[in-house]
């Protein structure tokens, strides 16, 4: 038999006999794991995909990766919210994009990973690989080290269990003094199996505070504890007060098994501000919703709107849609002056539940008056992996497999020469002409806005 080579086929097979695959792929300009796709994965995915975390696997290196290369080219290409990977799902396509913490990839990385996979995955030159990201251990906290760490009770679920809800009993705080948060984080303990994997049984639990006499303080809520968040740190101007002899209570706990006889248990680890600190700014929330969530079996792209009006100049800090598994879409707008602009969508996934800080310099301030619209849409189909069963009609509960439709998210509240010198600010940072404006900001481009609420606020009064 003979084989007959082209001009370019000899070129090319000349240039593998003198150098090593690896070089063979960077020669034809084809994506390689150390240079391309490792940064890619530390930016996005080892965060979680690393030892002692959460995810299934480890990805922290080039023979970690390797075997899970299809599953990461489908994973990162599905589109859907449901199961994509890094679940950020953030549409970009519409509203404001600048968010802290972004792990989301571009087309352009979507497209990269898939072509290394499909060239075979090459490892590439080891002098490309970046240095290894250092994480934080499992006794560790991102947060920093901590002034404080409150630990649960803890509460053991059978194998095969049915899901819990419940409280768990307050744990004092020890301080004999008020204080102010800046930082926070909750990680999870059990006797189940460690490591990459490990299973954990707190689907999610919602904190507060109480004082000595058993009543709750602060006309805010406290970050929701739920898998794959890693830790708070608050806006400088506006900690979170803590009052000398108060403790810790988490009244609304929901526990699932997870094939194991598994006890479990929170440590919730505090920073301080320094003794004698004061906030600035008043800290709020934007936390709104409606439980009319009614829907009929067997049927995809259901929508529900929910409405809010701003009793005061407000920045809003956080984008906080919350639906539970039929759950695949959450839109939310600003109404202000006869003008409507999307501030955000985002796809849903109820195994994850996210929230999205926005960067400093892109969080909306809305006047006073603004009206604000949230909108969910729901797939109560067998297309929706997440619904248990779609023959059947659900409403609002707190089950996974109930309904919920609403924002959670902080804010920050403002006086009106914080709001106007805020606006200002905005203004001049993003270069704003006169009559200029920028989703999220609707009075950045007017020296001076209303006295009095716009028409539309007032006919709703």
């Amino acid at each position: 038999m003979r084989v007959t080579t082209t001009g370019v086929g000899a070129a090319i097979l000349a240039v593998a006999a003198v150098l090593p695959w690896p070089a063979v792929a960077a020669e034809r300009g084809e994506p390689t794991y150390t240079r391309d796709i490792a940064p890619i994965l530390q930016r996005s995915c080892q965060k979680c995909h690393r030892p002692s975390s959460m995810a299934p696997m480890s990805l922290m290196t080039y023979d970690e990766v390797r075997p899970w290369a299809r599953s990461i080219k489908q994973r990162t290409g599905l589109g859907s919210p449901v199961g994509v990977m890094p679940p950020w799902f953030i549409d970009k396509s519409v509203g404001i994009q600048d968010f802290k913490d972004d792990t989301s990839l571009s087309p352009e990385e979507i497209e990269l990973i898939a072509r290394w996979v499909d060239n075979g995955a090459p490892r590439g030159n080891p002098a490309d690989l970046p240095p290894a990201r250092v994480f934080t251990g499992a006794n560790e906290w991102d947060i920093g080290e901590p002034d404080l760490i409150v630990t649960t009770p803890a509460i053991t679920m059978a194998a095969a269990a049915p899901d819990w809800w419940g409280a768990l009993e307050p744990v004092p705080l020890g301080l004999g003094e008020d204080r102010y948060v800046s930082a926070m984080q909750v990680k999870e303990f059990s006797d189940a199996a460690g490591g990459v994997g490990g299973k954990f049984i707190f689907h999610h639990a919602l904190m507060t505070m109480i004082d000595e006499n058993g009543d709750t303080f602060g006309d805010y809520g406290w970050p929701n504890t739920t898998t794959g968040r890693f830790g708070w740190t608050f806006d400088p101007e506006v900690g979170r007060y803590v009052r000398g002899g108060s403790s810790l209570l988490y009244h609304s706990v929901h526990m699932h098994a997870n094939g194991e006889d598994t006890t479990a248990y929170l440590k919730v680890a505090f920073k301080f501000h320094p003794a004698g600190y004061r906030p600035t700014k008043q800290l709020g929330s934007l936390g709104f919703g409606t439980p009319d969530v009614d829907l009929r079996p067997m049927e995809a792209n259901q929508a529900f709107e929910f409405y809010m009006t701003l009793d005061e100049h407000t920045r809003m800090t956080t984008f906080g849609p919350h639906m539970h598994a039929p759950g695949v879409r959450f839109c939310i707008e600003a109404i202000y002056g006869g003008r409507s602009e999307t501030l955000n969508c985002a796809g849903y996934d109820h195994n994850w539940i996210r929230a999205y800080l926005y960067d400093d310099h892109a969080a909306p301030l809305l006047p006073r008056g603004t009206i604000l619209r949230g909108t969910g849409y729901f797939d109560n189909t067998p297309a929706n992996p997440n619904v248990v069963d779609p023959r059947n009609w659900t409403g609002f509960g707190h089950r996974s497999i109930d309904n919920m439709l609403l924002h959670i998210g902080p804010a920050i509240t403002l006086t009106e020469e914080e709001f106007l010198a805020e606006v200002a600010a905005r203004r001049e940072s993003l270069g704003l002409a006169a009559g200029e404006t920028v989703i999220g900001c609707p009075l950045c481009g007017v020296s001076r806005f209303p006295d009095k609420r716009p028409a539309q606020d007032q006919d709703q009064q």
